[in-house]
């Protein structure tokens, strides 16, 4: 393993971290300053409003927990599929896949604590084209999520050989 692999480890760690301080800090501020649970929503811009949203289940409300059992059985399971995450990260060597690794483990480790916390993952962000939405309400972790997942996805259909890749 080279140092930039190393380095690039590192960094991936460092903005898994943030995203999480973020995805954190953003759900507090919604919660307590802004108490955005009371008022239900906030409009900011004609595209763009904070609604509060209270997600039980994972990815589009997928696997809804319904009971403590599932409540803890998601906690685990993402914990699980956060921890694949991490060793599939510090097996990766080009930087592309270790950073969106960072942010899918960044976001993913944002949402457990939620779950973990409150029994449901706090979503905020309401993007929409009048009444049209083409996204659920969402997060910092589930963008960053998405973004990450984008990424891989990309890079494995469009890149062939990552082999000769670890230094770009």
């Amino acid at each position: 393993m080279t140092n930039a692999v190393k380095k690039y480890r590192i960094i991936g760690l460092v903005i898994a971290a943030l995203i999480f301080i973020t995805d954190q800090f953003s759900k507090y501020m919604i919660m307590f300053p802004l108490d955005l649970r009371a008022k239900g929503q906030i409009v900011l811009l004609p595209f763009f409003n904070l609604t509060w949203a209270e997600n039980y289940g994972v990815s589009m409300g997928m696997l809804t927990a319904s009971s403590d059992f599932q409540r803890w059985a998601l906690v685990a399971l993402t914990g699980l599929i956060a921890c694949a995450v991490l060793i599939w990260m510090f097996r990766e060597t080009a930087k592309w896949d270790i950073l969106a690794l960072s942010l899918v483990l960044g976001g993913a480790l944002g949402n457990i604590v939620d779950r973990a916390m409150h029994g449901y993952v706090v979503d905020f962000l309401d993007l929409h084209i009048g009444g049209f939405r083409p996204f659920l309400i969402f997060n910092v972790a589930d963008a960053c999520i998405s973004i990450g997942v984008v990424i891989l996805l990309a890079r494995a259909l469009l890149l062939r050989d990552k082999s000769t890749e670890a230094s770009d």
